[in-house]
């Protein structure tokens, strides 16, 4: 009987560990889904809201990069952003930290390992934002975006170059789900999903 206990116990626990990335991901798929579709409450049809705002986000992002009125226009409204005050710090804030991860120059692309204690020796994963700290009065300096795991929030460091060495065996992709994934996922990983794929 305690065997049959323990069978039927390890059997739901491995469900569980199958089932629980395919949920989570579903509900957060959903939830963004939802959300996008409530922004067009005049829509009762469900998912045309959704369908919407893709489409006309989509549409701007073409004729803003694309066009010179576009251009134009959005340069005139950045204009507008950084010199209002109050507004200037939330707007740049954010525009910096999109462009980061899906602007034409990705910032988070450069990986490094860096020594965060010497005795005993610990070094963490992350990415290098500022090469030469000389700028703000700090030579010799670099700063480094630190990612917490299991959160999309991070903290930033500024340590001198000597500690930083590159992460050459990792792509800024994989450096990331390292990071987050709080050292789990590795390399070799990647590379059975990217074979499986395949298949």
């Amino acid at each position: 009987m305690r065997r049959f206990a323990a069978i039927l116990l390890r059997s739901f626990l491995q469900g569980l560990l199958l089932l629980s990335p395919i949920a989570i991901t579903a509900f957060v798929l959903y939830s963004v889904f939802d959300s996008i579709d409530k922004m067009v409450p005049w829509i009762p049809q469900r998912g045309v809201g959704f369908v919407l705002i893709i489409a006309v986000v989509t549409v701007i992002g073409y004729f803003g990069t694309r066009f010179f009125i576009g251009r134009w226009l959005f340069d005139a409204f950045e204009y507008v952003m950084k010199h209002t005050p109050g507004v200037k710090f939330l707007y740049t804030s954010i525009r910096d930290v999109v462009k980061s991860f899906v602007g034409d120059k990705k910032l988070f692309d450069t990986p490094v390992w860096v020594c965060v204690n010497i005795n005993p020796e610990i070094w963490r994963i992350g990415f290098m934002t500022q090469h030469d700290m000389a700028h703000f009065g700090m030579e010799s300096k670099v700063a480094v975006y630190l990612p917490h795991s299991y959160a999309i929030s991070g903290w930033v460091i500024v340590t001198d170059a000597k500690n930083i060495k590159p992460a050459n065996e990792m792509t800024a992709s994989e450096a990331m789900k390292f990071a987050v994934s709080g050292g789990i996922t590795t390399v070799d990983d990647d590379e059975e999903d990217a074979k499986k794929d395949k298949l």
